[in-house]
């Protein structure tokens, strides 16, 4: 089974072809500390190939749901360094994920501060959830250009403190509607300065922060993740197949440790200009290691590396119920139900304790 054979990422040879895929649990404290069940909940399940960590705040800005971590802050580094430890200690690999929420948040989360956007664009049909219950989302503080250039500055930083904390790379957060990603789209990108209106410019935020952060850390410990079909939080692109395709082959000039391409379903009759399937459509223009996601099973993971469209696939809520994920893939086990009340907050129950097959 290809799922289970090793494989090199960047300079780090991984003991199967299973990833598992970033997660935001809201376990971390109101200062963005994780804790000891943090250091459990990954080391239970570093018999994947490569973990990549759940969302991770690059800043206080950064900041969109309330309960999850940070790396800006001593305190935050010196917490992550026990996980990423704990993780060694299994032989395994794992990187931080690194995350602007831009606009998907809320000031009930920021202290009273708007979240900030590309464009004064707030997301519409949606609700974002705060301590105080579900809230209409807000509409945004447009950033100004000195704050886009901080802002790289700050995911340069963020990447510099997760080498710190032990992690083995960073992979940047520019899927599923968060603030790279709001960049990339037109829907919440109307600027009028070189970070708008063409695909080159509205390219450009994503590509200067891999480039800095490339640049701090070193070759092949920067990795993305991309969903250039998903219109969840209000992301819409006119034309996906031309400006991906120009991504695609500008973040081929750089020396990655992987692309992380998520595979999303999308209402087909309400974007026709979308391509049927992004791995496909994207994953073949990469020249790098290639990670698929979405909803894979067994079957289907397995079926996508012997047909040679991925290296590695990555699994999120099967490795969020079975710490034990590659065992049972081996022994054709039956696999844990999920706890769906529990995926996004909570304490131990539904996060440190399902059952291993021993």
């Amino acid at each position: 089974m290809k799922l289970l054979q090793p494989i090199e990422l960047g300079n780090k040879q991984l003991k199967n072809s299973m990833a598992m895929a970033p997660m935001t649990r809201c376990r971390a404290d109101i200062n963005g500390l994780v804790g000891n069940s943090t250091v459990l909940y990954y080391k239970q399940r570093a018999s994947a190939g490569l973990i990549i960590s759940e969302a991770i705040n690059i800043s206080q800005q950064a900041l969109g749901s309330p309960l999850t971590p940070g790396l800006y802050k001593k305190e935050q580094i010196d917490a992550w360094k026990k996980v990423t430890e704990a993780v060694h200690q299994k032989d395994g690999v794992i990187y931080a994920q690194l995350w602007h929420t831009g606009r998907v948040g809320h000031s009930l989360v920021k202290n009273g501060e708007l979240p900030v956007a590309p464009s004064a664009i707030a997301i519409q049909g949606q609700q974002h959830f705060t301590m105080e219950g579900m809230k209409d989302y807000e509409i945004p503080r447009a950033l100004t250009l000195e704050e886009v250039e901080q802002i790289i500055q700050d995911y340069k930083q963020a990447a510099i403190n997760a080498i710190e904390a032990g992690f083995d790379g960073v992979e940047l957060h520019a899927a599923f509607g968060y603030l790279p990603n709001q960049f990339l789209a037109e829907s919440a990108n109307q600027r009028t300065d070189q970070y708008g209106g063409s695909n080159e410019n509205r390219n450009r935020f994503v590509l200067e922060i891999l480039q800095e952060m490339v640049a701090a850390i070193g070759p092949n410990k920067v990795a993305i993740r991309l969903s250039p079909t998903s219109v969840y939080n209000g992301i819409v692109h006119q034309n996906p197949i031309e400006q991906f395709t120009l991504l695609m082959n500008e973040i081929n000039s750089l020396p990655l440790a992987y692309v992380h391409l998520m595979n999303v379903p999308f209402p087909a009759d309400k974007f026709p200009h979308y391509p049927s399937n992004a791995l496909e459509t994207f994953g073949q223009l990469t020249h790098h290691c290639l990670i698929a996601n979405c909803g894979y099973t067994k079957e289907s993971g397995e079926e996508e590396l012997q047909k040679g469209n991925a290296h590695l696939i990555s699994y999120g809520t099967l490795f969020l119920s079975n710490p034990d994920l590659p065992k049972r893939f081996e022994l054709n086990e039956a696999l844990n139900e999920p706890d769906r009340t529990t995926m996004y907050g909570g304490q131990d129950a539904g996060y440190i304790d399902y059952p291993f097959l021993d």
